[in-house]
């Protein structure tokens, strides 16, 4: 039987590196996009035979995740989940008015928990059908360690960490499996403004001197979502280069 798996905002960076290597591992890989269609269509071309399908959605609107899912679904049965799809607003608690702060609240939860959390649920409904399946969640170290000027995004990320968990022990007797990464610093993130000086700043605290590349965050995710790492539901693993341990 063919293994199809959603994986979102695989249009670029790290989802785009998941979908290409869960297709070279045997998957067929529905790719979603929110924004970027073109780099959408770059990974639909780099699947080749593996694609199963793309699809838009925003996920910070209420009610595109199930309607995802639902389209998804549509096309054919999906046996595993990646909530890759997320967003990284920087702000100052202190320093944010209220309007700002109420808008970085809203999105970073709307797109990091809410819709994750509905296509979960969602999943899981659809799992239980045809006997279990697997989901993934794309966290962060931020998750487990403070970062300064991030306080709603690492608890957005802390949140999906420990549903992660929560939900391996509950789903473990309907045969679901939860998996999770949490990346520290990786190539992806040079795109954001200030990065560039930032990074001298970054480099000399991993002793592996580099940043992570998507690819080492494909391998994990992909390794995960194997059979050979059934047992261990409920894991989130971390991918920073020896920078942090908790």
């Amino acid at each position: 039987m063919e293994k199809r798996v959603l994986v979102t905002g695989s249009s670029k960076g790290i989802g785009k590196a998941i979908a290409r290597r869960l297709g070279e591992n045997g998957w067929k890989v529905a790719v979603h996009y929110g924004g970027d269609q073109a780099g959408a269509e770059e990974t639909c071309s780099q699947l080749g035979d593996a694609l199963a399908g793309c699809y838009q959605a925003d996920l910070g609107h209420q009610g595109a995740a199930i309607d995802l899912w639902e389209s998804a679904c549509a096309d054919g049965e999906v046996h595993a989940l990646v909530n890759n799809a997320g967003i990284y607003i920087p702000s100052s608690f202190l320093g944010a008015d209220d309007e700002e702060f109420a808008s970085v609240y809203q999105r970073t939860f709307a797109v990091n928990w809410h819709s994750p959390l509905m296509l979960m649920r969602a999943a899981v409904r659809s799992f239980d059908g045809y006997g279990g399946g697997k989901i993934l969640n794309v966290a962060s170290r931020v998750g487990f360690k403070a970062e300064a000027g991030a306080a709603i995004y690492a608890a957005s990320k802390a949140a999906l960490i420990n549903l992660t968990r929560s939900l391996a022990v509950e789903l473990a007797p309907n045969n679901i499996g939860m998996f999770g990464i949490a990346p520290g610093w990786v190539e992806t993130a040079m795109a954001r403004v200030g990065m560039e000086e930032r990074s001298k700043e970054v480099l000399p605290t991993i002793p592996l001197g580099r940043m992570a590349s998507a690819k080492d965050c494909a391998v994990a995710a992909s390794f995960l979502l194997s059979d050979d790492a059934s047992y261990l539901s409920g894991e989130v693993i971390d991918i920073n280069g020896a920078s942090y341990f908790h």
